[in-house]
């Protein structure tokens, strides 16, 4: 088959030979129908590539936010983690703090800490308050103690996990929370050489540190802090000499120290009771005891069971009174206390 344009003045002719035959075939489209074809095929062409464009500019959209999504994602899971890591160290330096101060304390570098206590189970002997003080009761358990908490710095209490993200900002929320670890990472670098140097200097005094009564005597917790109170006795204002450590009775009474027995004697106030002598003017003093379990003159350490718990003398229930004294000066049992 072959294919021959034939022109005219008005129109396009084309002619299609069939065969030697067959007559051949003639088809005349006017010039203006071939421009105005030649026009709307241009036309859909063009059409056509502006919507392919759209398509690939639309897919390179979908594309970039699917990208923008995978990174919002993985800034949001890395933030998660440095907020993990954040709590660890708070929890990390809020105990190596606790240390710090008690061991500063303990070595006589630092001023001392508040005690708290708690309820049921109280006696012993009550004094007259001091001028200016006031009669006061609290609660608190015994194995840890009530103590001040030092005033965290506003960097440790970034939170991650409450920084907004934003198409604009996740490379900045992201350092910004690396800046946050950094910095918690250098206190606790800090933390960790202040509590390296406090052991040091509580090796060089080794001796005395193992005639501190450092331990709480009972486990149980605190009916009646060191301090003002009103007496469970006369419900007036009263100021209490030690700390009542409410217990079960017979439970074991541990030494907090290494130290020498120098009293076993049965008061009308505090009931049986035993004194230790730790030297370095130290004296630690247990009442309401149901039995003393030590001799006068027999040596102890740190962790021997000298009695065991009761409600002997001026009491209202099992519970252990307990006192430490400094060259005759009755002190706040738990400015000692480490565990």
């Amino acid at each position: 088959m072959s294919q021959q344009t034939a022109e005219t003045s008005d129109a396009y002719t084309v002619v299609v030979f069939r065969g030697s035959s067959s007559k051949p075939l003639r088809f005349s489209f006017p010039r203006k129908f071939v421009r105005k074809l030649l026009i709307l095929a241009a036309i859909l062409i063009v059409a056509d590539l502006l919507v392919v464009s759209h398509y690939v500019i639309r897919t390179g959209e979908v594309w970039q936010l699917s990208a923008f999504r995978a990174e919002a994602m993985g800034a949001r899971e890395q933030t998660a983690a440095f907020s993990s890591a954040i709590d660890d160290l708070k929890k990390r330096l809020s105990a190596m703090g606790e240390v710090n101060q008690r061991l500063r304390v303990m070595l006589g570098i630092d001023a001392t800490k508040p005690a708290g206590d708690l309820a049921n189970g109280r006696g012993g002997e009550d004094g007259p308050l001091p001028d200016g003080k006031s009669a006061v009761q609290g609660n608190g358990p015994a194995t840890s103690g009530q103590e001040s908490r030092q005033q965290v710095s506003e960097l440790r209490d970034t939170n991650p996990s409450d920084l907004e993200f934003s198409t604009e900002s996740i490379e900045e929320v992201t350092q910004q929370v690396r800046e946050s670890l950094d910095a918690l990472v250098r206190e606790a670098t800090q933390q960790e050489e202040s509590l390296q140097s406090l052991t040091q200097i509580a090796e060089q005094r080794s001796t005395q540190w193992a005639s501190t009564p450092s331990i709480w005597p009972v486990r149980g917790w605190v009916t009646s802090g060191f301090g003002p109170r009103v007496s469970p006795f006369t419900e007036k204002p009263a100021w209490h000499d030690g700390l009542d450590i409410g217990a079960q009775a017979n439970s074991p009474v541990q030494a907090p120290a290494l130290g020498r027995v120098v009293t076993v004697a049965f008061d009308s106030k505090m009931g049986n009771m035993v004194k230790l002598d730790h030297g370095y003017g130290i004296e630690t003093v247990y009442g309401h005891l149901a039995k003393s379990l030590v001799k006068e003159g027999q040596r102890v350490k740190r962790g021997d069971v000298v009695a065991l718990v009761g409600s002997t003398g001026l009491s209202t229930g099992p519970h252990l009174h307990y006192m430490v004294k400094k060259n005759g000066q009755a002190l706040d049992p738990t400015k000692f206390i480490l565990d």
